[in-house]
């Protein structure tokens, strides 16, 4: 493998039903930054079924070139032929770097996709970056720079460990949701615009797909939330979250939860925050009843503002709060909303 013909940050820029996905934008912001630091450019493949329209979006969050795979067969997410379309794209163009989001779509096409290319895959990565491999020089042993340094939770979320991919090309990496940031859209951006279809025989490996059912969501995507009410294991049980959606229903919130929470079998997966959770970013988080392990500060750091309650002083979250209260969270969260709840009503 010649690693000199390989040039340029790609990014699988995943659509579904003809919208691109939110995760999309998020990796061409971090594409940016790789590229800038590689003196290179940023590429967004594109594929599904009458999809080019869509290129302008990819331009305006930072593409400077779309490669649009169009074909009916590619209409559905299917992993046979969408391996196919993105593999044949790597073998055609070489990428340097090849990033795609962990979604359920991603993290089923990423690994498929890296065999195909003979090339290593980073899973559920939370930092890239571009810098020497090994980390630290080692006598005897070559250095080699402008590497993409790919670090991810391992162990359960209990270390992070940093890996690279120094001799084998792309360089490929799925990335979590919210994890990185989308650049501001450029309005009116336009990207150079490539056609490529590597062809479709469809064969016994293609699934047929008899119905699609879209699942229809109770609860606002907490990722999305701007008010996040977030409750541990110290809430003490299902029912007492009652006091914690009390709180958000007085200030326009959204209620999650921590991994014990969910191992617990009090709340769905899908309010789950944390490194095995989901990553948010919102105006305003409550930490309540949560004690701050690295896994979950890791998910909700970045917020705006974290107000953290919590009856241990020692706890580990007051050391990422912006305000802390220490005492019983049974007492103080009622209190806390029917003063809200009377300063919401004397404002009006």
């Amino acid at each position: 493998m010649n690693l000199e013909e390989y040039k340029g940050v790609y990014v699988f820029a995943q659509q579904v039903d003809n919208e691109i996905s939110s995760i999309a934008f998020e990796l061409l912001g971090k594409a940016k930054d790789l590229a800038k630091d590689l003196s290179t450019d940023v590429t967004a493949v594109l594929i599904g079924s009458e999809v080019k329209g869509l290129a302008d979006q990819l331009a305006e969050y930072g593409a400077d070139k779309v490669i649009v795979v169009d074909d009916p067969e590619l209409k559905n997410y299917r992993t046979e032929p969408y391996a196919h379309a993105l593999s044949s794209v790597i073998n055609k163009y070489k990428p340097e770097i090849m990033l795609v989001g962990a979604t359920a779509i991603g993290r089923d096409l990423g690994p498929r996709v890296s065999a195909r290319v003979a090339t290593g895959l980073t899973a559920d990565c939370t930092v890239l970056e571009i810098g020497d491999f090994p980390l630290q020089a080692v006598p005897g042993q070559e250095q080699l720079h402008n590497q993409l340094l790919m670090t991810r939770p391992a162990f359960g979320g209990n270390t992070i460990a940093t890996i690279a991919c120094p001799y084998n090309r792309p360089q490929m990496a799925t990335v979590r949701a919210g994890v990185m940031q989308k650049i501001e859209p450029v309005k009116g951006a336009k990207a150079v615009v490539e056609e490529f279809n590597p062809g479709f025989t469809p064969d016994n490996k293609y699934v047929e797909i008899l119905d699609i059912v879209k699942s229809v969501a109770e609860t606002v995507d907490i990722m999305d939330a701007k008010i996040l009410v977030s409750g541990g294991r110290g809430v003490g049980s299902p029912e007492n979250f009652k006091i914690l959606e009390d709180l958000a229903a007085v200030i326009g919130g959204t209620v999650s939860c921590s991994r014990a929470v969910v191992d617990s079998g009090w709340k769905p997966k899908d309010l789950q925050v944390g490194q095995t959770g989901k990553t948010v970013r919102p105006n305003v988080y409550f930490a309540i009843g949560i004690s701050g392990a690295i896994q979950h500060v890791a998910g909700m750091e970045e917020s705006d503002i974290i107000i953290a309650i919590n009856k241990d002083a020692d706890a580990p979250i007051f050391d990422v709060a912006d305000y802390g209260v220490v005492g019983d969270l049974n007492k103080i969260v009622p209190k806390l909303t029917e003063a809200l709840k009377a300063e919401i009503a004397a404002s009006k």
